[in-house]
C-alpha cells in the first residue's frame, strides 16, 4: 500500500515530476531514472538583490488629503494619478531567491523494474532497479539535525556501483573544482538582471564528498568518479553569507561534513528520521480505502483528473505531503519563510516579472494556513521572526510615504525586509499586506495561548500596526465611517460608471482593509486588557471601533469588495481577498452571521461558475477551504479534486498555469500545496468564534475514517473517528483552561477543558473527564 509514499515506475524526465526534499534551509529535487540523476539544489537565503532604502516623493499627509478629496468625490482618475506621482517608486535591486546548482550522476549502467519513491514517514527518497542480476538501491534525504545533504548507492552484487558526479552552477557567478580525489568545493554569488542589476547579491559556499566500500573513487575532467564499488555514500553542504558578520560561515561547510562523516551514514540518517518524526509523526490521517492506492502516483492524478477515481487515500496522502513540506522547508531555526516556492526552485519564477519572492495579498499567508491545525507550530516560528523584522523595517516606510507613526508593507517583500508600495499602484498599493501577513501572530497565539510569545513578540508588532491605521484612517464624510485609503482590494479592478468606460483600481475603505483593521485592533485592545497595559491606546481603540464599517452586502447578493457597490471590472479573477472575513477569519460564520454566509457563498458561486474563472492553484485551495467554512464538504472535496487533478505537477507540488498573471509556461507555486492540506484540516475540525467544530464539512465521500493529532484554537488537540458518515468518537487533549462550545451538526453543548485532561466524546457531545 501506498498510504505515505509517492511512488512512481518511471524515470522522472525532469524538474516538474522530480521529488523534493528538505531540511529547512537546504533544498533539493531529485530527478532521473536508472542512468542519471540530478539534485536540483536550493537554499532559502540564496538571494540576488540587496538592502537598499527606497525613494519617497510623497508629501505624506497633505498628499494624501489631496487624493481622498478626489476619491471622495468620485474623481478617480485624479486621485489615482496623484497616487502614481506621490505613491509609486521605481523598481531597484529588489531580487529573487535563485536556484543554487545542480549536482548530476551519471551511472555506468542500464536496468529495469525502476520504482521511485518519496517516504512521507522517513522523509526520504529510494530508487531501485535491477541492473541485471544485481539490485541497486540509491537513498537521498536532506537532514536538519546535521545540516546537509546525504545519500548511500548500493548493490546486491560486489563490485555493481560506478558512476560519475559533477557539480553545475544555476547563477552566472560560480565556480567549481575539485578539492581532492573524492570531493568538489564551489563558491558562487546570486546575481541576476531581471530584479536586480545583476551585480548585487548573497555569496555561496559548499562542498560535496565521495566515500566508498570497495572499488575506487578519483577525480577526473572536474568530475568525482567511483568505478566498481560495493557501496557509496555522498554528502553535500552548503551555506551562505546571508546575515552573517563575518568570515566564518565560510568554514562551516568543511566542519558539517567532517562532522557527518564522523557520525557514519547510518548514525546520521537515524538522527534525520527521529527529528523528523518528531514533528510529522503527531498526525494521522485515515479517510477510507481504495484499490486505486496501489497504482503509481501519476497515475493515480490522471484518473482523479479524469473524474473516473474513487481514491480518499490520495486526499490524505496530499495532506501529509503538505506537513511534510512544511517540516521540509520551515522549521524553527530556518533564516527565512517559505517563499513562492517554498525553499525549492524550478527557475521560472526567476525569469518573468513575478519574482520568487514574499507576496503578501495571501501567497505567503496561504503557504502557513495548515502550520497551527496540523500541529506544526514550531515551523511557524520563522515567519513570526520574519514579521517582526518586517515591522522594523516598515517604520521608515509609514513616515517616509505616508508621514504615520508605526509600520507599514504592501504587496510583497524580500529576504531584506522591502516594505515600500509596489512600482505600480493598481498592484503595488496594497495597503494592509504587512498587516495581513501579520494577522499570523495572532493566530499562532489563538492556537498556543502562550502569554510569553504575546507579550514579547505579537503585541509589540501588532500594537505598532495600529498605531499607524490610527494615524492613517479617515472618517468618511458621507457616511463616517473610520476608513483606508487610498489603496486596492489586491490586484482587481471596478467600475464607477454603467459605461464601464475605464477600470479602476485605487478606492476608499476596501473591505479587506476593513476586515483586517477591525481584527487588529480587537487583537490589540483584548491583548492590552489582558497584559493590563497601554490604557491610552486601549480608549482610542475602544472609540475606532464602532466607526469601521460592517460588512455590506450587494445588489447582486453578494458581499461586497469595496465599500461602493462597483461592478466588478474582472469578474473572473483569481483574488476575493475580501473573503478573508469567511476564511481564514473568522467574521463570518454560518452559525453567527448567517445572511452574510449566504453573501460569501453567492460571491463564490459567482466566480466559479464563470466561464473565464482564472483557475489558478491558490484560488482553487481557497475556495476549497471557504466552502468547508461554510460547511459545504461536497463543494470543498470538488476544489480539492480539481487542484490535485488540474493543478498538480506529477510530483504532487501544485503549479499555476501558463497565461496567469503573465506566466510563460507551467509554473511550480506551493501555496497550493499548503492551501489544499488546509483546507482538508478545515473540512475535519474547526475552531473559531469561541466553538470547536467536529466533523464540519464531511463530504459524502468520506463515510469512514479517522484522524488523530490536530489542534483547535485555545491550546487543544483533537482525535475523532467516523463511521457511515456520522461521528463515532472523539477525544480532547486540553493543554490550557478554558470554557468552550462544542458543536456537531446540530448540537451544542459547553466544556470547560482543565489544563492536563483528556476529554472522551461520543456521538451525543457527552463528555467523560480523565486525567
Amino acid at each position: 500500500m501506498n498510504e505515505s509514499k509517492l511512488r512512481y515506475t518511471r524515470p522522472a524526465l525532469d524538474w516538474s515530476q522530480g521529488l523534493p526534499i528538505g531540511n529547512g534551509r537546504l533544498g533539493a529535487v531529485v530527478y532521473g531514472g536508472i542512468e542519471s540523476e540530478t539534485w536540483s539544489i536550493t537554499e532559502v537565503t540564496y538571494w540576488s538583490g540587496q538592502s537598499e532604502s527606497i525613494t519617497s516623493h510623497s508629501n505624506g499627509k497633505a498628499d494624501l488629503g489631496q487624493m481622498r478629496e478626489y476619491f471622495f468625490a468620485g474623481d478617480y482618475e485624479r486621485g489615482d494619478a496623484l497616487a502614481k506621482r506621490a505613491l509609486q517608486p521605481k523598481k531597484q535591486n529588489f531580487g529573487t531567491n535563485l536556484p543554487m546548482c545542480d549536482i548530476t550522476l551519471q551511472f555506468g549502467h542500464q536496468g529495469e523494474d525502476l520504482v521511485r519513491e518519496l517516504d512521507l514517514d522517513q522523509a526520504g527518497i529510494n530508487t531501485s532497479y535491477m541492473s541485471g542480476r544485481n539490485k541497486i538501491t540509491r537513498e537521498v534525504f536532506a537532514s536538519h539535525a546535521d545540516h546537509m545533504i546525504a545519500s548511500r548507492i548500493r548493490g546486491e552484487e560486489a563490485g555493481g556501483i560506478s558512476f560519475a558526479l559533477r557539480i553545475v552552477g544555476r547563477t552566472e557567478e560560480f565556480e567549481a573544482w575539485t578539492e581532492d580525489d573524492s570531493a568538489i568545493a564551489f563558491k558562487g554569488r546570486a546575481t541576476e538582471t531581471v530584479h536586480s542589476s545583476g551585480e548585487c547579491g548573497v555569496f555561496c559556499q559548499g562542498m560535496v564528498k565521495v566515500l566508498v566500500h570497495g572499488g575506487e573513487v578519483y577525480a577526473s575532467d572536474g568530475r568525482i568518479v567511483v568505478k566498481d564499488a560495493d557501496e557509496a555514500w555522498i554528502y553535500f553542504a552548503a551555506n551562505t553569507d546571508y546575515g552573517s558578520g563575518d568570515e566564518e560561515w565560510g568554514l562551516l561547510c568543511a566542519e558539517q561534513l567532517e562532522q557527518a562523516i564522523a557520525i557514519g551514514y547510518a548514525d546520521l540518517k537515524e538522527r534525520h528520521v527521529d527529528d523528523y518524526q518528531k514533528l510529522y509523526g503527531r498526525v494521522s490521517i485515515e479517510l477510507g480505502a481504495s484499490s486505486h492506492a496501489e497504482l503509481p502516483t501519476d497515475e493515480r492524478i490522471r484518473l482523479m483528473a479524469s473524474g473516473r477515481a474513487d481514491d480518499p487515500q490520495l486526499y490524505a496522502l496530499f495532506f501529509q505531503y503538505g506537513r511534510y513540506l512544511m517540516i521540509a522547508g520551515s522549521r524553527a531555526d530556518s533564516p527565512l519563510p517559505l517563499n513562492l516556492q517554498g525553499i525549492w526552485n524550478d527557475g521560472e519564477a526567476n525569469r518573468m516579472q513575478w519574482s520568487c519572492d514574499y507576496h503578501l495579498d495571501i501567497n505567503t499567508q496561504m503557504n502557513y494556513f495548515p502550520a497551527e491545525i496540523s500541529n506544526l507550530a514550531e515551523c511557524h516560528t520563522p515567519l513570526m521572526n520574519y514579521i517582526e523584522r518586517l515591522s522594523a523595517a516598515g517604520k521608515s516606510s509609514a513616515q517616509d510615504f505616508y508621514g504615520c507613526e508605526g509600520w507599514v508593507a504592501h504587496v510583497f517583500s524580500n529576504a531584506w525586509g522591502f516594505t515600500a508600495p509596489g512600482w505600480e499602484t493598481s498592484w503595488g498599493l496594497n495597503v494592509t499586506g504587512g498587516l495581513w501577513l501579520a494577522t499570523h501572530l495572532r493566530e499562532h497565539y489563538e492556537f498556543n495561548l502562550n502569554r510569553d510569545f504575546l507579550n514579547k513578540q505579537a503585541y509589540p508588532v501588532m500594537k505598532e500596526a495600529a498605531a499607524f491605521y490610527l494615524d492613517y484612517m479617515v472618517i468618511h464624510p458621507a457616511n463616517g465611517w473610520l476608513v483606508s485609503g487610498p489603496s486596492n482590494s489586491p490586484e482587481n479592478s471596478f467600475y464607477t460608471d454603467q459605461h464601464k468606460a475605464r477600470e479602476h483600481q485605487l478606492s476608499m475603505g476596501a473591505t479587506l482593509d476593513q476586515v483586517l483593521v477591525r481584527d487588529l485592533f480587537s487583537f490589540c485592545l483584548e491583548s492590552a486588557e489582558l497584559l493590563g497595559v497601554d490604557l491610552e491606546l486601549q480608549e482610542r481603540l475602544r472609540q475606532a471601533l464602532p466607526l469601521l464599517p460592517p460588512l455590506l452586502i450587494g445588489k447582486k447578493g453578494q458581499l461586497q469588495e469595496w465599500l461602493e457597490d462597483y461592478e466588478e471590472a474582472q469578474p473572473d479573477h483569481r483574488h476575493l481577498s475580501h473573503l478573508f472575513c469567511l476564511y481564514p477569519g473568522n467574521q463570518v460564520t454560518v452559525t453567527g452571521t448567517p445572511e452574510l454566509s449566504r453573501a460569501a457563498r453567492t460571491t463564490l458561486e459567482n466566480r466559479m461558475t464563470r466561464a473565464e474563472l482564472e483557475d489558478v492553484e491558490f484560488t482553487v485551495a481557497a475556495f476549497a477551504a471557504s466552502f468547508a467554512r461554510l460547511q459545504d464538504g461536497d463543494n470543498a472535496l470538488k476544489h480539492l479534486s480539481h487542484l490535485i487533478g488540474q493543478l498538480c505537477f506529477d510530483n504532487l507540488l501544485t503549479y499555476s498555469k501558463p497565461g496567469i498573471a503573465g506566466a510563460e509556461r507551467k509554473i511550480f507555486v506551493i501555496d497550493g500545496n499548503f492551501g489544499g492540506a488546509a483546507a482538508v484540516a478545515e473540512m475535519l475540525l474547526q475552531s473559531q468564534a469561541g466553538e470547536i467544530t467536529l466533523l464540519p464539512a464531511l463530504p459524502h465521500a468520506w463515510q469512514t475514517g479517522k484522524i488523530t493529532g490536530l489542534r483547535a484554537k485555545g491550546n487543544a488537540e483533537v482525535d475523532m473517528a467516523w463511521e457511515n458518515g456520522e461521528l463515532a468518537e472523539a477525544t480532547i487533549k486540553a493543554f490550557s483552561p478554558r470554557r468552550t462550545f462544542l458543536r456537531y451538526r446540530d448540537q451544542m453543548v459547553p466544556l470547560d477543558l482543565e489544563p492536563g485532561c483528556v476529554y472522551s466524546i461520543n456521538a451525543q457531545l457527552q463528555a467523560t473527564k480523565r486525567a
